[in-house]
C-alpha cells in the first residue's frame, strides 16, 4: 500500500491548512520552506489521495444558541443489525449531535451533543433518544470547560 503522507513537508502542510485552510499557496510555501510549485503539487496529491478530505468552516456553537456541550453514552437493548441501523439513521438527522462514535466496552455509542441549556438537553433526550425503542440506557456528562480541541 502506498504511503499517503510522504514526509515532514506533508505534515507541515497539513498543520498549516488545519490552522488556516484559506491560506494562499505562496504563504503556505513560505511557512513550510518550499517554493510554491512543489508546495501546490503536494497539496493536490494530498487531496487526490484522500488525506485532505475537504475544507470546512468552524463555527462557534454559541452562534446557534448552543451553549451547553454534553457527552452522552448510549447502550442499545440489543446489538442486532436492525437496532444499529435504527439508531445510526436517527442520529444522522439530529443537528444537536456533533459527533457519534461506535465504541467498545459497556456502552455502544458516545455522542457529543450541543444544546442551548439543560432544559433543551432534557427535551432532546425525552423527544429524540428515549423514543428510540432500541435504546436501553443513556448516561450523560456535561462539559464544564474545553481544555484542548483540535483536528488531526
Amino acid at each position: 500500500m502506498q504511503q499517503k503522507i510522504a514526509d515532514d513537508f506533508d505534515r507541515k502542510i497539513l498543520r498549516e491548512l488545519q490552522t488556516d485552510a484559506r491560506i494562499t499557496n505562496n504563504e503556505l510555501a513560505e511557512r513550510i520552506g518550499l517554493s510554491p510549485s512543489p508546495c501546490l503539487r503536494r497539496v493536490r496529491r494530498l487531496e487526490e489521495t484522500g488525506v485532505i478530505r475537504g475544507y470546512t468552516t468552524l463555527v462557534d456553537p454559541a452562534a446557534f444558541g448552543w451553549t451547553m456541550v454534553a457527552i452522552a453514552t448510549v447502550r442499545l437493548s440489543r446489538q442486532n443489525e436492525d437496532e444499529i441501523v435504527m439508531f445510526e439513521d436517527a442520529i444522522r438527522g439530529w443537528e444537536e449531535v456533533l459527533e457519534c462514535h461506535l465504541v467498545t466496552g459497556s456502552r455502544d455509542y458516545v455522542l457529543k451533543v450541543v444544546t442551548g441549556g439543560l432544559d433543551q438537553y432534557e427535551r432532546f433526550i425525552k423527544e429524540k433518544i428515549a423514543r428510540l425503542k432500541c435504546v436501553a440506557s443513556i448516561e450523560t456528562s456535561f462539559v464544564m470547560n474545553t481544555i484542548k480541541e483540535r483536528r488531526l
